[in-house]
């Protein structure tokens, strides 16, 4: 697997490296060594899916707060998403600042994303599935979200949302 570095500290785009023959290929996903490797320590405590019947549903924009924040790993494996980081730490360089990419079953690529940062996509396919990987287990105490489309952040999504949830549309402006 490859980790090459996003403009969010501590964010990752993670690739597969496949090793292929003529059964097709074998390829590393996760790798705690590697992880640590580039300064990231990611115990697996708990994996999830998120299933999505339509094309444009928007889920986000979630995060785990004090004192039970987490890290997750996301990787699309049927369809496609618009996947989206939004750094929520005030001391880091991006604070407010989103990065954005493509996840799809075809690219069998991933993200990382860090403790205090948000986290959302947009399924751009119907029947679109993603596996997620989190640090911790989930704390619904801690559980916490931003707007999808709070003007401060300015998040250019490719195309509006058909699909919202009532709670992820009425997260209240922010005002960190």
């Amino acid at each position: 697997m490859k980790l090459l570095p996003l403009l969010i500290p501590g964010a990752f785009r993670i690739d597969v490296d496949p090793l292929e023959d003529e059964r097709g290929f074998f390829a590393r996903t996760f790798c705690r060594e590697e992880l640590r490797r580039h300064g990231v320590d990611f115990p697996v405590a708990q994996c999830s899916v998120s299933f999505n019947r339509e094309a444009f549903t928007l889920r986000g924009m979630h995060f785990q707060a004090a004192p039970c924040p987490e890290q997750k790993i996301v990787r699309c494996t049927a369809g496609r998403v618009w996947d989206c980081i939004l750094d929520l730490r005030p001391a880091s360089p991006t604070f407010k600042q989103w990065v954005a990419e493509e996840l799809s079953a075809a690219n069998r690529r991933a993200l990382l994303i860090p403790e205090q940062c948000a986290h959302g996509f947009l399924s751009l396919e119907p029947e679109t599935e993603l596996l997620y990987m989190m640090s911790a287990p989930f704390a619904p105490e801690c559980a916490r979200g931003v707007r999808w489309d709070d003007p401060v952040f300015g998040i250019a999504w490719p195309a509006p949302p058909r699909v919202l949830s009532a709670k992820d549309r009425l997260f209240p402006d922010f005002t960190g």
